[in-house]
């Protein structure tokens, strides 16, 4: 044999070799990228705030970081939270005041918040203009519609307190969620409580001017009270903390790239549910990262985090608007050692 051919040959099976090894390298690669099964629940159905979780699934951002994610809708933060408690699922986004609530209740939980994503409370009074209704003082003998599960009814004595009511100064319509924002738009109740960004489209959608529309969002009242948060199992912060911290690295990601291009971001949405009204969905999802997600705060110290002083506010708040029986430790319902670093953190300009 002579020598190129000897040479050839001798290519061709460093050639094999090294594709037999790439071939190894990449099922040994997705063999990581499904090392870790994660089940995640929202608090709500798949509309514009879920964005950046879909965006993260659909972009593999978390199966880079080795997760195997799946996310599911849900039916309030209630129930998000005993989804996670039970063990039906490894993590989810719920209100951390719901957490707050739980942990009252059930002190041995385990059940931490590791990123603050709604940096302020969703809740709002809404009233209409013609009404008379403009300020906190005005709602004195009005009727106030909402779920009694409604994140803006359970808090209404913090709501009160703040702005010198008595917690008794209104009387309260149960309704289905459903018919909430009708019933205001039809003037049958004198206003309601909900999520800012989903009563205000809500109501628009029932015919509502939005030059006619009210607001008191809890947060411009004095209320401190933190919004929804990623909150992870005891089991799964105690046997696989790594796990936690890649689904929040992925997840920040997100919503760093859902910041800077939300009409992009929520296409993801659509993705997952083809009936979602696109534009609507995208207004909604401004309206939550500009009144929720970039704050003040979050500006200073970065997306996902607490300040000790507000947390340990926001659940002496949480705990006597809700006329808990416990006061959970601060340390105990947040850990910040999953968040990223600053940097990986800092709202995008």
């Amino acid at each position: 044999m002579n020598i190129a051919k000897r040479l050839t040959l001798k290519k061709m099976a460093v050639v094999c070799g090294l594709t037999a090894c790439m071939g190894l390298q990449t099922l040994m690669a997705s063999d990581v990228q499904a090392s870790t099964a994660i089940n995640f629940t929202l608090d709500w159905r798949f509309e514009g705030p879920s964005a950046p979780f879909l965006l993260a699934l659909d972009k593999g951002y978390f199966a880079e970081e080795g997760l195997n994610v799946n996310i599911d809708s849900g039916n309030g933060s209630a129930g998000a939270v005993t989804r996670v408690a039970t063990g039906a699922y490894d993590m989810g986004l719920a209100d951390f005041n719901a957490l707050i609530e739980y942990a009252s209740a059930n002190p041995s939980s385990g059940i931490q918040g590791v990123y603050m994503l709604y940096n302020n409370t969703p809740a709002a009074v809404f009233t209409l203009k013609d009404s008379g209704i403009d300020t906190p003082a005005d709602l004195v003998g009005k009727t106030l519609a909402a779920p009694v599960f409604d994140a803006g009814r359970k808090a209404w004595p913090a709501f009160a307190a703040h702005n010198g009511l008595d917690v008794d100064s209104v009387t309260w319509q149960s309704v289905d969620p459903a018919i909430r924002e009708t019933l205001l738009a039809r003037r049958q109740v004198d206003g309601i409580t909900g999520f800012y960004f989903t009563s205000l489209l809500n109501l628009e959608a029932r015919g509502i001017d939005p030059e006619m529309i009210t607001v008191m969002p809890y947060s411009d009242f004095g209320v401190a009270l933190y919004g929804n948060a990623i909150i992870a199992s005891e089991k799964l912060l105690a046997e696989n903390p790594d796990a936690v911290s890649a689904f929040v690295r992925a997840f920040n990601r997100a919503l760093v790239e859902t910041l800077e291009d939300p009409a992009a971001a929520v296409k993801h949405v659509k993705r997952r549910d083809a009936l979602v009204n696109e534009a609507l969905e995208l207004r909604r999802l401004n309206l939550a990262l500009d009144a929720q997600v970039v704050t003040e705060e979050t500006l200073a110290e970065g997306l996902g985090a607490v300040t000790q002083d507000r947390l340990e506010q926001s659940i002496q708040e949480a705990v006597s608007a809700f006329g808990l029986d416990v006061t959970p430790d601060a340390a105990q319902l947040f850990n910040t050692a999953f968040l990223p670093e600053l940097t990986e953190r800092t709202v995008p300009r």
